[in-house]
């Protein structure tokens, strides 16, 4: 787990004559993903690769095009016609915008530190181990304030999140690895998640499959509506790892629709 992918949207409601007040905010980000994909769509070198792709026609026939522009679009709709349009994007090494981390580590849990905490702990933060986090997140931060108390949440779907967030002592709701969705009235689609992810095992040890952190999102949304939620999607980087980079596009067009449905 090397790469990530960060992002965040801010949903307002201005009134007429004054500023916007953001009022819920998304912080999102997809491990393993690279910049490539992002603003370049479909990788060249990589997508007619027998090595990393089973079926490279097939493959082509669904992301492929002539420009950079159209294979991005192809590949993250959502992303393209509506956070680019109405939002900023930073991180085009093409165009020399660079978007760099300060940890010297280069893996997951310093990573994560550095965009919830806002700075890098090469000292205390230096490996992918189970040990709560030193630092204070963002997330935590605005738990601790009166008007955002108990109106923060957590999905993903690596099994170490609980620890980066350090849940044991931010109290924070945390669902992530193959944790299920708890307390009292848990609607249909939470009942059936949780047993569905009982039938369904994760192909990685502690990762499951993104859907289930999707949905288990989605569904705490309806029910608290909390005003700032955080959700870490990983397939990109487990598919990446395995070497197959026609399930690493298709994951990546899966959670462009995932962003879409939170949008909506």
């Amino acid at each position: 787990m090397a790469r990530l992918l960060f992002f965040f949207f801010a949903l307002t409601v201005p009134a007429f004559g004054q500023k916007q007040n953001t009022e819920n905010i998304f912080i999102i980000t997809l491990d393993g993903y690279r910049w490539q994909e992002l603003f370049t769509g479909a990788d060249p070198n990589l997508i007619e690769n027998k090595d990393f792709v089973k079926n490279p026609e097939a493959l082509k026939q669904r992301f492929w095009a002539d420009t950079p522009e159209e294979r991005r679009e192809i590949l993250m709709p959502f992303f393209w016609n509506t956070i680019a349009k109405k939002g900023q994007l930073y991180g085009n090494r093409l165009h020399d915008n660079k978007v760099d981390c300060s940890n010297t580590m280069w893996f997951s849990y310093p990573g994560y530190n550095e965009i919830l905490c806002g700075y890098a702990d090469d000292e205390r933060v230096n490996s992918n181990a189970k040990n709560n986090n030193p630092n204070v997140t963002v997330l935590e931060y605005l738990n601790n304030l009166p008007s955002f108390k108990g109106k923060v949440a957590a999905f993903g779907s690596w099994n170490v999140f609980p620890f980066i967030i350090n849940q044991e002592r931010s109290g924070l709701p945390v669902n992530a690895g193959f944790a299920k969705a708890t307390g009292e009235k848990l609607t249909d689609r939470e009942k059936f998640l949780n047993a569905l992810q009982d039938e369904i095992p994760g192909p990685w040890g502690g990762v499951r499959l993104d859907a289930f952190t999707h949905y288990f999102a989605l569904e705490y949304l309806k029910k608290h509506q909390p005003n700032v939620v955080y959700i870490a999607y990983g397939e990109t980087d487990d598919f990446a790892h395995d070497g197959r980079y026609d399930q690493y596009l298709t994951s990546a067009q899966r959670t462009d629709k995932y962003i879409g449905d939170l949008w909506e």
